[in-house]
């Protein structure tokens, strides 16, 4: 039987991975797995750059729009029902592609991720309870009186980590330190790793275009259709924040435009931060005329073992 392979085009935002997933999935007849925790989400196409129409026609893709904002989900989750998915999708073709910035959602698939409690409605409210009660200082205080060894490694700027190692600790009744492995589970499955890489300038004039196609597109109205629900955490990211604020009256456009560039550059830091760290991701030449050639070369010289 043929060796299967999950082509994982990963990289920044603004990056181009969705066109180099659907010319590879066209190209080799196989499927696409979003890893973008947001494009999960339905209602929120334009503040998400989820694949439009077009580009969902041109490819399968699995796990875009599937969710209410409601929904309860996570990078656990996400490598179970991957996990699942991925026999049918081998049952059909020899590639499967699994195409996103969320890291830890393809960590969570090329990787394994640490067992976890599934956390509970009421656990969640009391954590972000704590969170809207007291601010990110009252989850600190939390987390350290819960779990000091991971307070000591955590970001302490990154609410979301700090509000769900509380969950964490909350519903398994012990420190979250104590639950995170870091264990690499073995996969049945080869998986190779591409990422396109641009000077930091070009990339950053990138983000900056593509934050005002956005506006010009919707996001405006698309984030007004859903400010009644801004406490979920579907809705607590880039895009819709800044969008809220000039909602509010406190932003003018300008100012809220400019606020979403600026923390989307951010954003796209942290992803090449975490990427350098990977030294299986191979960096395509984003000026390459072919870049699904380029890659379609690099898997067929793995196959001879080039």
């Amino acid at each position: 039987m043929a060796e299967k392979t999950l082509i994982v085009v990963t990289g920044p935002t603004g990056s181009g991975k969705t066109k180099l997933s659907i010319d590879l999935a066209r190209r080799l007849g196989c499927e696409i797995i979003s890893a973008d925790s947001r494009q999960l989400f339905k209602a929120l196409p334009i503040g998400t750059a989820a694949p439009d129409a077009d580009e969902l026609a041109a490819a399968r893709h699995h796990f875009v729009g599937c969710l209410e904002l409601e929904d309860y989900y996570s990078a656990a989750r996400f490598e179970t029902d991957v996990m699942a998915l991925l026999p049918e999708l081998f049952s059909r073709s020899d590639y499967a592609i699994l195409c996103g910035g969320s890291m830890l959602y393809v960590d969570a698939v090329t990787n394994g991720i640490d067992e976890l409690p599934t956390i509970s409605e009421e656990v969640r409210k009391e954590a972000y309870g704590l969170l809207e009660k007291k601010g990110i200082e009252g989850v600190r205080q939390r987390l350290e009186e819960l779990d000091p060894v991971y307070y000591g490694q955590v970001d302490q700027n990154n609410h979301k980590r700090l509000v769900h190692a509380v969950e964490i600790c909350l519903e398994a009744g012990r420190p979250y330190s104590e639950l995170r492995t870091g264990a690499r589970k073995t996969r049945g499955f080869k998986v190779m790793k591409f990422a396109i890489a641009y000077e930091r300038e070009e990339l950053f004039r990138r983000i900056n275009v593509r934050v005002e196609d956005m506006v010009e597109h919707g996001l405006l109205d698309e984030a007004r259709s859903v400010i009644g629900k801004r406490r979920l955490n579907s809705l607590n990211t880039v895009g819709y924040k800044e969008m809220f604020r000039y909602l509010d009256g406190e932003w003018d456009l300008a100012t809220a435009v400019a606020r979403l560039q600026k923390n989307t550059r951010v954003f796209a830091k942290k992803q090449l931060t975490w990427l350098k760290k990977d030294d299986s991701v191979v960096w395509l030449d984003a000026h390459c005329e072919d870049l699904a050639g380029e890659v379609i070369s690099r898997l067929e010289a793995a196959k001879k073992g080039i």
